[in-house]
Formats: structure tokens, C-alpha cells, sequence
């Protein structure tokens, strides 16, 4: 058994992640998302679209990415999602946060897994320049930082249009 799958059988069975393996997940550079990325509406019928890809990688972690955005608010929202621990990785562009510590973090933060937040924790990310409304732009840096591989395309969300009242 090689040490990845090894590992891999040690965080499944856990069901949470340890520093250490959070650190070797993310710096893994054999994560990758195949095939066009398209939003959908999103099941609460909101102006927000969405969409939802499985990541691969050759240690098998179990991994998936989702993406919300609300083009009536300008929100956007990329996160990595490991099945057993949840969030682990997360960029988030047009609303705010507050950290467990008591202080606000602006419209523009990531979320980093650590063991004594887990994902609650949020930090402003010097190097993400995209705005919320530029989703492309976004999703091609929050692969860049989580270095994850896209091969295929991302679409844009269609154009928001409000509904027409009368």
C-alpha cells in the first residue's frame, strides 16, 4: 500500500483532518477537475446559481468543490468540501465574516483548515485579485492557490436579470 492510500484510510477513519494532513491535501498537485464547470439554478429557487465538481487526485482523497454566486447581492463563494470533515478550503468574495476570535474579516477572505477552528476561521488572501463579479477570474485563482488542475472549461453564470413586477 503506497503512503497515500495509506493515509487516506487513516483521515477516512478518523473522519477529521489533523494539521499535517490537511497541509499534505492541499499541497498535493495531482488534485484535478475534469470537464466544463456549468451553473445551475440553485434548489431554493434565490437568484443564486451554483454548481458542484468532483475533484481527483491521485492519493484518492474524497473530494469534491462547489461554488455559489448571487449576482443580486455580488457574492461569490468556491469551496473545497472533504466528505468526512467538511469545508476545508474555502475563498469568498462580496460578504463578510466574523472570525471565532471576535474580529471582522472583510468581503474579500479564505477559509484554511486548522485544527482548532476547523474551517471557521477566515483570513484576507493578499494574492486573490478577482472581484465577486468576475466568477472566471475568481475560480481560475482559487485553483491556482488550492493547486487543482481544471481541464475543461468554466462557463460563466448567464446574466442576471431581475424579475419584471407589475
Amino acid at each position: 500500500m503506497s503512503d497515500a492510500v495509506g493515509r487516506m484510510a487513516v483521515i477516512e477513519a478518523n473522519m477529521a483532518l489533523t494539521q499535517s494532513e490537511f497541509e499534505a491535501l492541499i499541497a498535493d498537485g495531482t488534485k484535478t477537475v475534469v470537464g466544463d464547470i456549468e451553473w445551475s439554478e440553485d434548489e431554493d429557487h434565490s437568484p443564486s446559481v451554483e454548481f458542484r465538481a468532483e475533484v481527483g487526485s491521485t492519493a484518492g482523497y474524497p473530494l469534491f468543490v462547489k461554488g455559489t454566486y448571487n449576482p443580486a447581492a455580488k457574492a461569490l463563494s468556491l469551496v473545497l468540501i472533504h466528505r468526512p470533515a467538511g469545508r476545508i478550503y474555502g475563498l469568498c468574495l462580496g460578504k463578510d465574516h466574523h472570525n471565532p476570535t471576535c474580529q471582522n474579516v472583510g468581503e474579500k477572505h479564505k477559509h484554511r483548515w486548522t485544527e482548532e477552528f476547523r474551517d471557521k476561521q477566515a483570513y484576507v488572501p493578499d494574492e486573490i485579485t478577482a472581484a465577486a463579479t468576475a466568477v472566471v477570474q475568481a475560480w481560475t485563482e482559487f485553483c491556482a492557490e488550492s493547486r487543482i488542475t481544471h481541464s475543461g472549461t468554466m462557463r460563466p453564470p448567464a446574466p442576471f436579470q431581475e424579475a419584471l413586477f407589475p
